[in-house]
């Protein structure tokens, strides 16, 4: 994705525009009512309050998210660090989604969702609070930083897949529609960087990046607060992980998984009494390996893994390296900065808003790949020829208008295709993959601007980033993202 992994965070609809989270294969298809999703509960205010405040925990832990990405390579930088430098520090904050998203997942699942994201915040919010603890008062040097930046990176993935995976569970119950829900968790993602970078741009400059982080603890703090106080804990008869993780192997794509008693009673024929008793419960590494078989078996899922991995390669390259360097040297610093992030999170936020009225009337394949193309290509372009910053900023948003479209309609397919029992690993997987280039295109952004130069590098990103975003339109798997693809697969299952 042009900023963040595709979640990396995010049921196949059996009429288009009517996404049902229950037709994935975690259940057998059942039609859903014209209104919308199939639901025996009446939406009430304090369900609506819950998904509410999953969207707004989300929101603000991503907001401190942005004010890292700032605070971080601008520290390196009054430290007079390199770009290679600038690139290590990156790499160190984008390695733990490859660790934390896998075995992350794995965890999510197991321990319980809400509880997953209530520990990933505390966690994360004590080791970003240790950074400017540390440097007012016995120091913190360069390897000091390296090693908390990981640290707080290593829960906030879990963190993340698991708000995701409550997503579906509290949509049902408010009564509103998978992608408009999809949208609001993205659309929220979009307000924070809009917010985040304005904020952190204002904050860098004003006390400068160490204080600024004391705001990135605040928000974990006050994201955990409102996971545990108003997100209620799973419902056992909605919540896969209750029930099934770790129990019963994965469907894989486009087949219908039976219902747990339907399996155990395959299982239990001939057996004793005495021994009808509960499934033993799978092993962390068969549980992990378990998602990893449906990820590699669903085709869709690996052409997106492998796009997504290159794309944010070059995200990681030009967001993470390329363009502070190009802020401090040509743009006046980070407030400049700030101003092209908030401008991209800002009219990304507007084209998610946009997409939301017209997601169920238009090609989920072309509309992807037009505007992945677009989310990365102008904007690159403008910085290669050296544009003036109101051109940026025109290019920019243009970019950010097209990135809207880009997330929803991800997740969404991803919810299609994934059993409810298996998406807090599987989601972890996908993340991992997705930003699996991550910390060596941070690295690759600072050599290359060290070597052959900002201009040249930023116009190697947008050539590759076009070419390889536009894949889509040549067919083959892609084709299973339209809405449908899952149930005809299921169709055809015996």
């Amino acid at each position: 994705m042009t900023e963040d992994a595709p979640r990396t965070e995010t049921a196949a609809s059996p009429h288009p525009g009517e996404p049902d989270t229950d037709t994935a294969t975690a259940r057998p298809t059942t039609p859903a009512s014209p209104a919308g999703p199939a639901s025996p509960r009446t939406p009430t205010r304090a369900s609506r309050t819950a998904l509410s405040a999953l969207v707004a925990a989300h929101a603000i832990s991503q907001t401190g998210n942005v004010v890292t990405a700032f605070a971080v390579p601008f520290y390196v930088l009054a430290l007079g660090g390199s770009g290679v430098e600038i690139g290590v520090a990156a790499a160190f904050a984008t390695a733990p989604v490859i660790i934390g998203g896998p075995l992350g997942g794995v965890v999510v699942d197991r321990v319980g969702h809400r509880r997953a994201a209530i520990v990933a915040d505390v966690v994360s919010g004590a080791s970003v609070l240790a950074m400017p603890v540390l440097a007012s008062t016995v120091g913190l040097p360069f390897w000091a930083l390296l090693a908390l930046v990981f640290v707080a990176g290593l829960l906030d993935t879990p963190g993340q897949t698991a708000r995701r995976v409550m997503l579906p569970g509290l949509t049902e119950r408010a009564g509103i529609r998978i992608e408009r829900s999809v949208g609001l968790l993205d659309g929220s993602e979009r307000f924070a960087k809009l917010i985040g970078a304005s904020l952190a741009g204002l904050l860098v400059a004003a006390v400068g990046p160490i204080p600024s982080l004391f705001v990135n603890a605040a928000t974990f703090a006050v994201s955990a607060v409102l996971t545990w106080t108003l997100v209620p804990g799973p419902d056992p008869s909605r919540d896969g992980s209750a029930s099934t993780a770790g129990t019963h192997p994965a469907a894989p794509a486009g087949e219908r998984a039976t219902g747990p008693g339907r399996r155990s009673r395959g299982r239990s024929r001939g057996r004793s009494r005495s021994d009808n008793t509960e499934p033993a419960r799978a092993s962390y590494w068969q549980d992990l390996a378990e998602g990893a078989r449906f990820v590699v078996r669903d085709p869709l899922m690996r052409l997106i893994v492998a796009l997504v991995l290159v794309t944010n390669l070059l995200d990681a390259a030009r967001g993470s390296t390329l363009l502070p360097l190009y802020a401090s040297d040509r743009l006046g610093g980070a407030a400049s900065l700030g101003l092209l992030v908030a401008t991209m999170g800002g009219c990304a936020l507007l084209g998610n808003v946009a997409f939301g009225f017209v997601a169920h009337r238009v090609p989920r394949r072309i509309t992807f790949a037009l505007c992945f193309a677009l989310a990365g290509g102008p904007s690159s372009l403008a910085f290669a020829l050296g544009a003036p910053l109101p051109v940026l900023v025109a290019a920019t948003a243009l970019s950010g208008l097209a990135a809207g479209a880009l997330n929803p309609i991800l997740a969404t397919v991803e919810l299609e295709r994934v059993p409810e029992h298996l998406r807090g690993r599987v989601f972890g997987l996908l993340n991992a993959g997705a930003w699996a280039g991550v910390p060596f295109g941070a690295l690759l952004g600072g050599v290359a601007a060290d070597t052959i130069g900002l201009a040249v590098a930023f116009g190697i990103v947008t050539a590759v980033y076009v070419a390889v975003t536009l894949t889509p339109l040549a067919g083959g798997s892609w084709r299973l993202m339209e809405r449908g693809a899952v149930r005809l697969e299921t169709g055809r299952t015996p």
